[in-house]
């Protein structure tokens, strides 16, 4: 068993953890707003993202998608809210002080990215699937599936708002928070690109 829970677990990390529409904004929001700021955000994709997998364990994932129109309509939504965030991110204020008015990314944001993330059901989709950890009881598998992979959807989504905490208390001169803002901007712009163009 244990063999196994390190199998998925190799899998999982980078497969969760490589940069994505989810994962950029984490990385720019904590830049733009700091750790504490971007703490609801994080719950928000969070929490869509433990339901993505509930949704995928559970088998409701495949009854969505025999919905006509269904992934259609669901991509144009993420690609709507991945647009209005890196705008948001891009024309963020710099400096700390100027950020007292401006409104961080909310929970239900984030709960919406993930919902409508093409990379949260590829990725967790094809962790949940790559292999059993007790193949012969399918409902202990599912559950500690589950969990294992719920935290490292904590793991990694925490680690990426980390990071973009870290740059912000790093680079405090406006013109290099300009650009960075741009460039987790740009960087999340590429990540629906990629997402979309697969």
């Amino acid at each position: 068993m244990l063999q196994n829970i390190v199998l998925l677990l190799s899998v999982a990390l980078p497969l969760m953890g490589s940069p994505g529409p989810a994962s950029m904004s984490l990385a720019a929001t904590g830049s733009t707003f700091g750790f504490q700021r971007g703490g609801r955000y994080l719950i928000g994709i969070l929490l869509g993202n433990s339901t993505v997998l509930l949704m995928i364990a559970g088998g409701v994932t495949g009854l969505l998608l025999t919905i006509p129109n269904a992934v259609p309509v669901l991509t144009v939504l993420g690609l709507g809210y991945l647009l209005y965030l890196a705008f948001k991110i891009a024309t963020a204020p710099v400096v700390r002080r100027d950020l007292d008015g401006a409104k961080e990314p909310s929970t239900v944001g984030g709960f919406m990215l993930s919902l409508v993330n093409p990379k949260a059901y590829a990725a967790i989709g094809a962790v949940y699937a790559s292999g059993s950890i007790v193949p012969e009881q399918p409902l202990l598998d599912s559950a500690l599936k589950v969990a294992i992979l719920i935290g490292v959807n904590i793991a990694v989504n925490t680690s990426w708002l980390g990071v973009g905490a870290l740059f912000s208390k790093v680079l405090r001169s406006p013109r290099t928070g300009r650009a960075m803002n741009l460039a987790f901007a740009a960087l999340l712009l590429a990540s629906v690109a990629y997402s979309l163009l697969r």
